[in-house]
């Protein structure tokens, strides 16, 4: 591989474990390091003339970059369109891998989703966090926490351990995805995490949904918008004040402001943040 490219790999967190063999201009899975094993998260699409050129991400977080050998050497017209050309095809061929990638995803998802039983009470995660279990499946000692799409199918799975460790199933989509408590009738709550879902469900008895992280606030609320265009949306913001740029309140009010809801913030001892 480049070494070029390899660097900017490195640079965007995306460094791949061990050395890949590129195939012009096919998508080639890999595992970026930090990521578990047997994951192919990773992927990379290469294109050796009429310049080096390459586009390159994970499907885990989403992340797209390009990276181009420098050359002082002037493109012709006919270079630059086959550039242009290439990189569309490119993106094409990472689309139609992506999409397979995500069915797969899904169909396993609905597999450990049939398999695994109702989960109670007495899951050791459950009780730490002192919330009820509502609509959760276990399978072995895994909560199973099912994301879906505005349709009602289930895209990805989060596993939650016993001690709170959290992962997802490999490759699935969870932008836009989420998993709802309740059923919604004049207002709708919008949460990242379970566990603060389940109390805000607890405490108001309204309908939420779970969107796993702050990131996904926005796709979740675009998309309960769309489906109930009449609702009250209440984006229900983490407090990250120890995190610089505060991203829980960032996000929360970035959805609030798109879908024309309303924000909730935590208020503490020293005033709301």
């Amino acid at each position: 591989m480049n070494q070029s490219l390899l660097d900017a790999m490195r640079a965007a967190g995306l460094e791949p474990v061990k050395p890949i063999e590129l195939i012009e201009g096919k998508v080639v899975r890999y595992r970026p390091v930090g990521d578990k094993a047997g994951s192919t998260n990773g992927w990379v699409v290469w294109h050796e003339r009429p310049v080096q050129f390459a586009a390159f991400g994970s499907w885990k977080t989403g992340a797209l970059h390009h990276w181009r050998m420098t050359s002082n050497t002037p493109q012709t017209a006919a270079e630059r369109a086959e550039i242009r050309r290439q990189t569309q095809a490119m993106h094409t061929a990472r689309a139609a891998a992506e999409a397979a990638v995500q069915e797969a995803a899904r169909a396993k998802a609905a597999k450990l989703w049939a398999r695994a039983r109702p989960a109670t009470n007495a899951h050791p995660y459950l009780q730490t966090k002192c919330v009820p279990c509502y609509g959760l499946r276990q399978l072995r000692d895994m909560l199973l926490v099912p994301a879906r799409d505005s349709a009602g199918v289930i895209q990805t799975i989060q596993f939650i351990g016993a001690d709170g460790t959290k992962r997802f199933l490999t490759g699935g989509r969870i932008s836009g995805s989420y998993f709802s408590i309740g059923r919604p009738l004049a207002q709708i709550l919008i949460a990242e995490g379970l566990a603060t879902a389940s109390t805000l469900r607890q405490a108001t008895g309204n309908a939420v949904a779970v969107c796993f992280s702050c990131g996904n606030l926005l796709p979740v609320a675009l998309a309960l918008r769309q489906k109930y265009p009449r609702l009250r949306l209440v984006v229900c913001a983490d407090d990250d004040r120890a995190t610089p740029g505060n991203p829980g309140l960032t996000h929360a009010l970035a959805a609030a402001q798109a879908v024309g809801g309303y924000l909730a913030v935590p208020q503490f001892s020293g005033g709301v943040v």
